[in-house]
């Protein structure tokens, strides 16, 4: 007999039973237990040859994937190498639909512009850019009803007031999110090594009462080992709070700032450069990624780790207001704001050429170049 633990549904405020264990035909349910006061949680692992069934619960519907940059292109050949239905809504005869004839997509097949594309499909995967997704979806909205539309980030719905992407008023449509926490680079790559990275799921909105089953059949179709729960709004919050501030902004930021320090201070830049990026991307984050930050600080010499306990703690207490002012400018829109304002302007691509010339040119990034060619 399986043991089973009590859930409370936010959305109902009723306690549902649910078992720390549940299988079917692609996956396995999950509970996770951090520890004393972290609230516990259920992944989907997918299950081991389960691209039979994949197949399966997909085999009525056409993927119908519009757009083609990394993240576009890696779910498309993916999802095609799962053995699902997959075609592709482009730009004709654009840097995109050049690409995608190299890899072997054949126009009026399985390669069509995107207003042709969407009279076809079953399920739209929505996978252009958030100002190009904008500039689209007024164009298709008249066939995107009666069928399954398909996001991986979801800044077009969260912040519909601005983008006017009103999907709520859509007929007998079901809308999904599937997020691969990784580059489209990354998703490509690991899926042809047969591993893969791990994703959020959200439901939005669920007409056929299988909005759950398509989001997990395409997540591991995709090649993602396991699937977490979450919501367009945390997926959103979450992921633009980290894109400003740990995982480039800031790190950006604090990379620079310690350099500059070592060489201001007569460090030559080959020392600036190897004590601040070279060790950590080389040693430090890739045994932070596999046997985490607590493993470091009790495996590493004592002045590190006497100097490491002394000193997170203010970097702890500097940051975390800067990070809680971004995540309040996520969530009240803000962010979004300067975001579109941005991709609007007429001249945003000089301005933006300009700005990464300014970081291309900047001396860490420079000796960076030359160190790497050491490797």
């Amino acid at each position: 007999m399986k043991r089973t633990i009590r859930l409370m549904k936010s959305s109902m405020h009723q306690c549902v039973e649910l078992p720390n264990i549940y299988e079917n035909n692609i996956y396995i349910k999950k509970k996770l237990n951090y520890g004393k006061n972290i609230p516990k949680e259920f992944v989907y692992k997918k299950k081991t040859n389960s691209n039979k069934k994949i197949q399966q619960i997909l085999k009525n519907d056409v993927c119908n994937v519009i757009g083609y940059g990394p993240q576009g292109r890696a779910q498309a050949l993916n999802l095609k190498e799962s053995g699902i239905c997959v075609q592709l809504g482009l730009r004709e005869n654009g840097s995109s639909w050049n690409k995608a004839l190299n890899d072997g997509f054949i126009p009026n097949k399985n390669l069509f512009t995107i207003e042709e594309s969407v009279k076809t499909s079953s399920i739209d995967m929505l996978l252009l850019s958030d100002a190009g997704l904008i500039d689209i979806y007024p164009k298709i909205r008249k066939d995107l009803h009666n069928k399954t539309l398909y996001f991986s980030h979801g800044f077009g719905i969260v912040y519909k007031n601005l983008t006017n992407i009103d999907i709520d008023n859509l007929i007998n449509t079901d809308v999904i999110l599937v997020a691969p926490k990784g580059s489209g680079k990354s998703v490509r790559e690991l899926y042809k090594k047969n591993k893969g990275i791990n994703s959020s799921y959200a439901i939005y909105k669920d007409t056929s009462g299988k909005a759950t089953q398509k989001a997990l059949a395409i997540g591991f179709g995709i090649g993602s080992p396991y699937m977490y729960e979450t919501t367009f709004e945390n997926e959103v919050f979450s992921d633009l709070t980290g894109e400003r501030s740990i995982l480039m902004g800031g790190i950006a930021g604090i990379f620079k700032a310690q350099y500059d320090v070592l060489r201001e201070n007569g460090h030559s830049p080959s020392e600036a450069y190897n004590e601040t990026v070279e060790e950590a991307l080389q040693s430090l984050y890739p045994l932070i990624n596999k046997k985490g930050m607590d493993y470091m600080f009790s495996n590493c010499s004592g002045t590190a780790q006497r100097g490491a306990l002394d000193w997170f703690k203010q970097f702890e207490k500097i940051n975390k207001p800067l990070i809680q002012e971004i995540y309040n400018n996520v969530k009240n829109g803000n962010e979004a704001k300067r975001v579109i304002k941005s991709n609007s302007s007429t001249n945003y691509k000089d301005k933006l050429d300009k700005e990464l010339e300014e970081i291309n040119n900047q001396e860490i990034w420079k000796v960076g170049k030359e160190i790497r060619k050491l490797r």
